[in-house]
């Protein structure tokens, strides 16, 4: 049994996913992959993984990095899951580019390079987002392309976390808009 709850954040209602003990998913209702781990049987559920994922959201919407994390449980292949940790580790406030992401696990798996557009899929299929910050990537020239929720939901989290937005822009085209 997989288990659905609601929160409402100032950018919108977020649904939230789990398999009753962990956070399973975290999407902005209508993004590009919302619901997409949820596989089972479903109902609404009042969980204490919820309740946590709540205050989570809570402190985070209030311009503050949270200091403590509900239990996440991520579902996808062992790429997506190396790229997922290393979106975890990217601190609030800050950017990184799919190419540093891509340099690094280069690097971790002692290899030449490592394809950025290969990274940019796996951010993208990232089912809790927020938590999971993959609104921190951006593209090497400053595009905010590349967010299931929405451009306009990127440049709304990375204003509430100080970044500097000066440097950044929206793409004209690209995926996710």
């Amino acid at each position: 049994m997989q288990y659905l709850g609601r929160y409402t954040s100032p950018l919108g209602a977020i649904t939230l996913g789990s398999d009753g003990e962990s956070l399973i998913g975290l999407w902005f209702d209508g993004e590009k992959f919302f619901c997409d781990k949820i596989t089972e049987d479903t109902e609404e559920g009042n969980l204490p993984v919820f309740d946590t994922t709540r205050r989570w959201l809570d402190v985070y919407f209030s311009g503050r990095a949270p200091d403590f994390t509900p239990p996440l449980k991520e579902i996808g292949s062992d790429f997506q899951l190396a790229v997922w940790q290393i979106l975890r580790a990217i601190p609030f406030g800050h950017t990184v580019t799919y190419g540093d992401i891509a340099g690094r696990l280069a690097r971790q798996r002692g290899l030449a390079r490592m394809s950025a557009q290969a990274v940019g899929g796996a951010v993208g299929h990232n089912s809790i987002s927020i938590i999971v910050p993959c609104h921190r990537v951006v593209g090497a020239n400053g595009s905010l392309t590349g967010y299931a929720g929405g451009v306009d939901k990127k440049q709304k989290l990375l204003t509430l976390e100080g970044v500097d937005m000066s440097r950044l822009f929206v793409p004209r085209r690209g995926t996710a808009l």
